[in-house]
């Protein structure tokens, strides 16, 4: 079996030092669990950035180096310029919001594209010096566009796969982008190409006739005689894993806990939200709708309450910053004017939350709201589903994520409208229980069958399939 070289901005492992000794320890992502046993079937690499910035030490390099190479890990080390530019200012500062379609959010100018540059460079070097012939390379997301041209410069007949985990904007808003010659053409450099939903796909081909004006449908690219493969692989979560870990002792002590949270006499009933806090998330939005729905029912004021975990996230990036103090003053505001000495009609949790108390918060909503105002996929949603073996609670999900197009029996809200959000707020909280049932069997069946590893499977099945046809052209 042909060996697959992974690469991404980061690692799937965590490099720490404690006690004076250096650990590697595994990352829980949900790209790390889907390639994982990809990674070990094939005796692969993984190839990216181990967290941190370069050691001066050459000597220190070396020592990080062969630790992580026990993980069949590879180290693409950046100074912390490069990091702060690369990562920060360009990946996340500019084409970060621009994808997701908030252009307010994007610097006048963009500067460093210079750094991504050389970025995807360094990337590229560390591809090249471990590729074999016959070995493929799976490139992933936003900040490594560039890299699949770079590697087919340098290896002409690699099979070189692309997945992009946020939106492909639409060819108007993707044509504002600077850089947009160079993204389109760095992306072509790979034999397939793949996004979350139809959507996105045809929104690529689209900006490629419009931009580059080469011959583009939503599965294929011709570009100089050569046909890139467009392909639409929906990431799920290791929904079998996700069940597991949800019936285990400790999780249920959790739930204990959550319900001791309820007043005497009481049946408080949760709606949940779980999100880094970024201003995609729509958790403003959301929590405007919450507020509307305590003044439409009154009769619900300490009969529920919203539990809101906002995960830190780019706490360096400047319009983060401005974020965080606008919802802490949101969340004050609600809780000033609604709550009672008994009841805080809004919980709101800045900070990451123990894996038990997540799970025991996805098996005690009642609602679990998941409205960004844009989302590539988000696997919330998903990880909530296969949570719920209970075949209950009710999943809200806003239009404008890839995951509405596969679960389409959750209540499918338009977050910009918060009159109506509020209102589907209620039709969740009031849904009969062989309502509730009978839609989330629906969804647990799919989010089960096209779980993260059936993901991974349909990728690389497809871009071995390009082998066969540019072998039969």
């Amino acid at each position: 079996m042909s060996r697959l070289l992974i690469v991404s901005n980061r690692l799937p492992v965590t490099v720490s030092i404690m006690d004076g000794e250096t650990h590697v320890l595994p990352s829980m992502g949900g790209l790390a669990t889907g390639l994982r046993g990809p990674h070990e079937r094939t005796g692969g690499l993984w190839i990216g950035w181990p967290g941190q910035a370069a050691p001066a030490s050459a000597k220190r390099r070396a020592e990080l180096t062969q630790l992580l190479a026990a993980h069949r890990t590879v180290p693409v080390w950046l100074t912390r310029s490069e990091v702060t530019h690369f990562y920060e200012d360009v990946s996340n500062g500019a084409i970060w919001p621009l994808f997701h379609y908030l252009i307010d959010q994007v610097p006048l100018r963009v500067e460093h594209w210079d750094v991504y540059e050389a970025a995807n460079a360094h990337f590229a070097e560390a591809v090249v010096a471990q590729y074999r012939p016959g070995d493929r390379i799976w490139v992933h997301d936003y900040q490594l566009m560039l890299l699949p041209a770079l590697l087919r410069r340098r290896l002409p007949d690699a099979r070189i796969g692309f997945f992009l985990h946020i939106p492909f904007p639409s060819d108007e808003v993707f044509a504002t982008m600077p850089a947009r010659d160079a993204v389109l053409r760095g992306l072509l450099g790979a034999d397939l190409v793949g996004f979350h939903t139809p959507a996105y796909a045809r929104h690529f081909a689209e900006s490629v006739r419009r931009i580059l004006r080469m011959p583009a449908e939503p599965d294929a690219v011709v570009m100089e005689g050569r046909t890139v493969r467009v392909g639409v692989f929906p990431m799920g979560v290791d929904a079998a894993a996700y069940e597991e870990r949800a019936a285990r002792p400790e999780v249920d002590a959790q739930l204990a806990d959550l319900a001791l949270g309820t007043a005497p006499g009481h049946d408080v009933a949760l709606f949940v939200g779980v999100d880094r806090l970024d201003y995609t998330k729509g958790i403003p939005r959301r929590l405007l709708a919450f507020e509307q729905l305590l003044v439409r029912h009154p009769e619900l004021r300490e009969r529920v309450r919203l539990i809101q975990v906002a995960v830190p996230s780019r706490t360096a990036v400047g319009a983060y910053q401005k974020f965080r103090h606008e919802l802490d003053a949101l969340v004050g505001r609600i809780n000033g004017a609604f709550g009672t000495p008994r009841w805080t009609p809004v919980h709101y949790l800045y900070r990451s939350v123990p894996d038990a108390q997540l799970l025991a918060l996805y098996r005690a909503a009642r609602v679990m709201l998941v409205t960004p105002v844009r989302d590539g996929m988000n696997l919330v949603a998903k990880e909530f589903v296969a949570c719920r073996a209970d075949e209950d609670g009710v999943l809200v999900l806003s239009e404008f994520v890839g995951a509405a197009a596969e679960l389409t029996d959750a209540l499918c809200v338009n977050p910009y409208d918060v009159d109506g959000a509020a209102a589907t707020y209620y039709r969740a909280l009031t849904m009969p229980r062989d309502e509730r049932q009978a839609r989330m069997r629906t969804l647990r069946a799919r989010v089960q069958s096209y779980d993260v590893h059936a993901w991974a499977d349909s990728f690389l099945a497809a871009l071995e399939e390009t082998r066969r046809a540019a072998a039969s052209e």
